[in-house]
């Protein structure tokens, strides 16, 4: 890590401290280049699509009538099969004759949304199923990520003889090599990138594998999950061993759409057709501990944003500095009571979470002025005293400030190693980068945008300077530029409710198929203020009509809404005494360009 006094006397002389980004380009999202000039069944010939929808759906690469009907009318019964997932015929046989037997059955999880839900998700049904079941979820400081080898030779010492992994495991080849010594099948279900070799486990689940034949790898690990128990209950009814009218396996989806929301996989495909049928189940209240975590976030009506911004990190927070088996005893639990004292616990955690994220940000801002060159293309500081629980959260917020890979490293003082979390950027593919660097590290996993490491501490600078040099390589300086992309130009008056209506049918939003982003020009503004310590409250008008606007965040920016503007928007409504209003929900503002 480059600081004042490590850095060249010439360097030192010229040192400009990094940046903060203020301000965004704004660019169109351009059609997509699938789109076939002579192609007879283009969106706009679909029936029942609206002239917007046709745009935004072209927008988003899709482009003939097939594939706007199956966006839009996909059901559960569209899902591909199960079975064309690798090793999933050997892992359903296994689990059949386990569940003959009587053999205790463990399930390894991992520590967030994702793998609890998935751990939830399995135990659910293995236990309706007939199954001897249990869990395991590793705790974050003591154990690290994924499958650990003490959990392993308990599991032994109880009598477990097969283990299934969810979220995790697709790199864990010496525990697996572990199980098999101690005479356990292990199955493993997971979604993260394979290495170059495989763990040699009794089955390998996963839809990234080469030999996958799968048509959608795009699957969180709880989704990996939910298509194991598919196939499983699939063979115990072709045995006349389940009936559908006691369980029915559809009422799985709440948890699997909780976790694909949770760990920002995309919303198309078979994810777009799960999170839309899973999202009404978590309104509902059969599952007491979802009912309970909705009452102590404050929130009634359930949307892709509510899980992201409100759920989620609640369900996450016992992981980041506790005991995530809370996590998964909440959706377990068939108690009321039960359910409401952890819940009330979770909140408790994500209050604690945020202190000790906001103190954690502080000083990485610090360390960031006071070491960190403008000129430098990636951030990477390690610290003794930060919390691994928290340091993913912090670096998405460095990016966000600073639009640069980030990796923050907390060192544990128990054991000497780094723990760190990744965050990238767009066009920087964050695992390849790590594998780039891997002389540098004891391990590291993950996606493009997001990724894990540990590492001897004695190495960091190493790996800081490693990870610069390829970032040297692949980004240019325009790349560290952020931008915020619009879909279409509208004017005031196309805001409608009818408008409103055909954008929430293209729901539900998020990675991979984004919220549609709007611009208008050369507007007014009326009655404009601070409002909540940094959020922007104001009206734009423009002729006959005037419509209000909440910004976000954006109280920087009071100074610009003096004259006439540019905005950029999302279409929303605010509920306010019962009544329901259409609201500009402001992403970015400027002044007129005009």
């Amino acid at each position: 890590m480059a600081s004042k006094s490590e850095v060249s006397k010439s360097e030192v002389s010229t040192f400009i401290p990094m940046r903060v980004h203020t301000e965004r380009d704004w660019h169109q999202r351009a059609e997509s280049q699938a789109t076939d000039v002579g192609q007879a069944d283009h969106v706009a010939d679909s029936p029942g699509i609206s002239s917007l929808q046709t745009k935004l759906l072209t927008l988003r690469g899709i482009v003939a009538q097939e594939q706007a009907q199956a966006f839009l009318h996909a059901r559960l019964k569209d899902l591909p099969d199960p079975l064309l997932l690798p090793d999933m015929p050997k892992a359903v046989e296994r689990l059949l004759r386990a569940i003959d037997a009587g053999e205790y059955i463990s399930i390894h999880g991992d520590y967030d949304v994702d793998g609890i839900s998935a751990t939830a998700l399995l135990y659910t049904a293995l236990e309706h199923f007939g199954a001897r079941v249990t869990y395991n979820i590793p705790l974050r400081q003591r154990d690290g990520y994924g499958l650990n080898a003490a959990a392993l030779e308990r599991d032994a010492a109880a009598g477990v003889s097969l283990v299934i992994s969810v979220d995790c495991g697709i790199s864990a080849l010496e525990e697996a090599r572990l199980a098999c010594e101690l005479g356990i099948d292990l199955i493993i279900t997971d979604h993260h990138q394979p290495g170059t070799q495989l763990p040699p486990a009794y089955a390998c689940i996963n839809p990234w594998l080469p030999d996958s034949a799968y048509p959608y790898p795009h699957l969180c690990g709880a989704g990996v999950a939910f298509m194991l128990m598919v196939g499983l209950s699939s063979a115990l009814r072709c045995q006349n061993k389940l009936d559908p009218a006691v369980f029915d396996i559809r009422r799985l989806l709440d948890l699997v759409a909780l976790a694909t929301i949770a760990d920002i996989v995309p919303l198309t495909g078979v994810n777009r057709i799960l999170v839309r049928t899973g999202l009404p189940l978590l309104e509902g209240d059969y599952r007491p501990g979802i009912a309970r975590l909705r009452e102590v976030a404050g929130v009634s009506a359930v949307n892709a944003g509510v899980v992201g911004f409100r759920l989620a990190p609640r369900l996450n927070a016992a992981g980041r500095l506790e005991d995530a088996a809370a996590g998964v005893e909440l959706l377990l639990s068939s108690d009321l009571h039960h359910a409401q004292a952890i819940a009330a616990e979770l909140e408790r955690c994500n209050t604690e979470r945020r202190e000790i994220e906001e103190t954690t940000l502080r000083h990485a801002l610090e360390r960031v002025s006071a070491e960190l060159s403008d000129s430098r293309r990636t951030i990477v500081l390690a610290d003794p005293n930060w919390h691994s629980g928290v340091i993913g959260i912090v670096a998405s917020r460095l990016v966000e400030l600073f639009y640069r890979p980030v990796i923050l490293i907390a060192i544990d003082a128990a054991t000497g190693v780094g723990k760190g979390s990744g965050r990238s950027i767009r066009g920087f593919n964050l695992h390849q980068a790590l594998n780039n660097c891997a002389e540098s590290l004891q391990g590291y996993g993950g996606h493009e945008m997001a990724a894990g490491l540990s590492i001897d501490p004695a190495d960091v600078e190493a790996f800081a300077h490693a990870l610069e040099h390829y970032a040297l390589e692949q980004l240019q300086p325009e790349d560290l530029h952020p931008r915020i992309t619009y879909d279409l130009l509208l004017l005031l008056d196309d805001i409608t409710p009818q408008l409103h209506e055909e954008i929430q049918l293209l729901a539900p939003f998020g990675m991979g198929n984004p919220e549609p982003v709007f611009m208008s020009t050369d507007l007014n503004v009326q009655q404009a203020s601070v409002v909540g310590g940094g959020h922007l409250r104001f009206r734009v008008q423009s002729g006959g009509c005037s419509l209000p606007c909440i910004g976000f965040g954006l109280a920087h920016k009071l100074d610009i809404l003096q004259g006439r503007i540019d905005v950029l928007y999302q279409v929303d409504t605010n509920t306010w005494q019962g009544r329901t209003s259409l609201q500009l929900k402001i992403k970015d503002v400027r002044p007129c360009s005009n």
